[in-house]
Parts: structure tokens; sequence; C-alpha cells
């Protein structure tokens, strides 16, 4: 929803308040416990840099300029409306200039700021429960919310959430603690030693939504299109593999534009999550001595998933491709490494023209054929 009005149909603060409001309470801690914790995030968070730099060769100073952030629910909330509203400016700002005085424009005046800040804040109240942990890049710095003073970003740590899931899952806390630092470390050290890849995803995505049809009534109908698949307007067993009630909200509001541009970032994030798995279970055994029952406890609860209606949810917000890509650019990582090794599959660094396409995640050979030539 915050793509279909200008400034002011976005109440942020209301997003905030209600996201805080709707989201799920963390577990039962002692202000001891917490205390506990947040120090061991902190101790491990250190600890991985030296473990993702020894095992990727990926070295970089920078990485000391990016703090590290233990936050509650309501803490990664904020951060990530703060991320939204700096990403997002330049298409709202264009959605006010096209609103104008028109129709569409007035009904969406009527639908208001406070709308779509709920709307919002029903989603993060959804996700800020389910999230262990982020290096969020695009928010601009504050007092609350430093980052580095270079340009780089935060490592965001969600403590009741990785609280939550040791307990679920009934393994080591201490070992399931650095095991979570160790996949988001390698993210922070993607980008802090990689200059190029924060423009270039945020260039990817403000080309994305710059092919936003900005017309508000068609955008509204995509919107309603979309909410219509999530209710179930086909009966069950109806939907075909390419039908819309198999598709989630991002799918059913592109363009044919931007449909080439989300092939591309799939394949960037398919890569950076499979990068970060890859390493977290690299690492993982010379530093975790229980990671295999780890792994393999975590794996039975990402495929087992949760009630129904989580499950719709997640479908519905393209959370699923999210898990795909943590597999399928896995695989990709390992195949590439197996065939070229470490250093050679860090060329995929190099820059953007280095980077895997959405078939190449599937066939890392032919990136490799691409990349390495023969002769090289």
């Amino acid at each position: 929803m915050t793509s279909i009005g200008g400034a002011e149909m976005v109440d942020w603060n209301l997003a905030v308040a209600t996201a805080t409001r709707l989201v799920r309470p963390g577990p039962e801690v002692s202000k001891d416990e917490a205390r506990a914790v947040v120090a061991e995030l902190r101790r491990h968070a250190k600890s991985s840099e030296e473990h993702v730099r020894s095992f990727t060769g990926m070295g970089t100073e920078d990485t000391h300029d990016t703090p590290v952030l233990v936050v509650d629910r309501a803490g990664w909330i904020r951060a990530n409306v703060a991320g939204f509203r700096e990403i997002l400016k330049p298409l709202l700002d264009k959605m006010q200039d096209k609103r104008g005085g028109g129709p569409g424009g007035t009904v969406l005046g009527a639908v208001g700021g406070k709308v779509t800040g709920v709307e919002l804040g029903m989603l993060l109240s959804f996700l800020a429960s389910r999230v262990l942990g982020q290096y969020e890049t695009f928010a601009p710095a504050t007092r609350a919310l430093p980052a580095g003073a270079n340009g780089g970003g935060r490592l965001l740590l969600v403590a009741p959430n990785i609280v939550h899931v040791e307990r679920e899952l009934d393994v080591d806390p201490h070992d399931f603690r650095l095991w979570v630092c160790l996949h988001e470390e390698t993210h922070r050290t993607q980008f802090t030693a990689v200059p190029w890849l924060r423009d270039h995803l945020e260039g990817e995505i403000q080309s994305f939504l710059g092919e936003t049809e900005v017309d508000p009534m068609t955008v509204l109908e995509r919107i309603r299109e979309a909410a219509q698949s999530f209710a179930g307007g086909r009966p069950e067993g109806e939907e075909g593999e390419g039908d819309e009630g198999s598709r989630s909200i991002v799918e059913l509001v592109q363009t044919p534009a931007q449909r080439e541009i989300l092939a591309r970032l799939t394949a960037v994030m398919s890569l950076l999550e499979g990068h970060a798995d890859f390493v977290m279970d690299g690492v993982g055994p010379d530093v975790v001595p229980s990671v295999e029952e780890i792994r393999e406890k975590f794996k039975e609860r990402r495929a087992r998933g949760a009630s129904r209606l989580d499950q719709a949810l997640r479908k519905l917000l393209g959370l699923d491709a999210k898990l795909r890509q943590y597999r399928d650019g896995e695989r990709f990582v390992r195949a590439v490494v197996q065939e070229v090794g470490m250093d050679g599959f860090n060329r995929v660094w190099t820059s953007p023209n280095t980077l895997p396409t959405k078939a190449e995640i599937a066939k890392p050979a032919d990136w490799v054929a691409r990349v390495h030539r023969k002769g090289d």
C-alpha cells in the first residue's frame, strides 16, 4: 500500500505504532538473562568477523565502521520503517505529483495516510517476530540508529527472536547464537568488502520502483486483485502453476520491465543469502560444536512452517521465494567453490557484470563458463 499514494499517504509514525502494538510478545526472560543474551550476541558478532574473513578471503577493515545493534522487535520495526521511508521516497514523491486533483487522487486522498500506515504496520508486525538478524543499509543514520561514518549500514541482531527459536528448537543456546551471528556477519562482510554492492542494489530497487504504474487507480486495482487472491477468490485446487492465485503481491503488481529487474534482484538476493548459509555451515564445524544438530532442526523448521494462516501470509508476501533463495543460492555457491575454489568464486564480487543471472543460479556451470573463460 505504500506504493499507491503521495508522501502524505503514508503515516510512518502510525506504521511504527501499529506494528509495535500488534507484534507478538517475545519470550519471557529476566532482566539478568536479557543482559546476558545481549552481551553474548555482541561477543559472538565480534568473533564472527575473523571467522568469516578467514573462510571467505574477503578481508576488509571497513567492517569496524558498521555498528552491531542488538535490538528487540520494536527496534527492528523502527529501523525498517526508516529504511522503507528512505528507499520509497522517490516513488512517493512521483505519486504525489501524478495524483494531483484527478479522480484517483480524490479516492486515495480519502483513504489517507493513516490507513496506509496501519497496513504497513500490520505487515511489519507479522515480520518482526520472524527475523533473526539483518544487515540494514538504507535507513539514514540517527542517534537511535547509528551507521558507518563512510555510508555503511548497521548489523541488527533481534535478541528475542533468537531466544525464541533456540528454545523452540531445543538446541544449545550459545552455539545457536554464534551460528546466527556467522550468517549475519557474512552479510556485513559482503557489503563492506564489496563497495559497489549497496549502490547497485539501490539502483536496481529504484529502477523497479520507477517502472511502477503511477496511475493511482491502476495500482489500486492491482492491489485489489492481490487481496482477492489472498482471500480465496478461486475455489481450492483450481489454480494452475501460472495462475495469480499462486503468486505473491510483489508478482501481481509487476510490469514486464519490472519482471526483468526482479529476476536480477532475485539472483543477487539468492547469491547473498546462499553465500551466508554456505559460510555459516562452512565455519560452523570448527567453532560451533552442535552445528549439525542445529542445521538439521533449523531446516525442519523452515520446511514445516507454521499455521495455515502463517503459510498463506508467507506465500502472499513472497516469503516462500526467500526460502528458495537460501536453498538455491547455497547450491550455487557450493557448486562454484567445488569447481574453482573460494578465490575463483570470489570473482563474483568483481563488478555487477560478474554477478550470476537467475538462470545461472540454477546452472552454476554456466556462470563458471562465462566468468572463468578458457585460458583465463
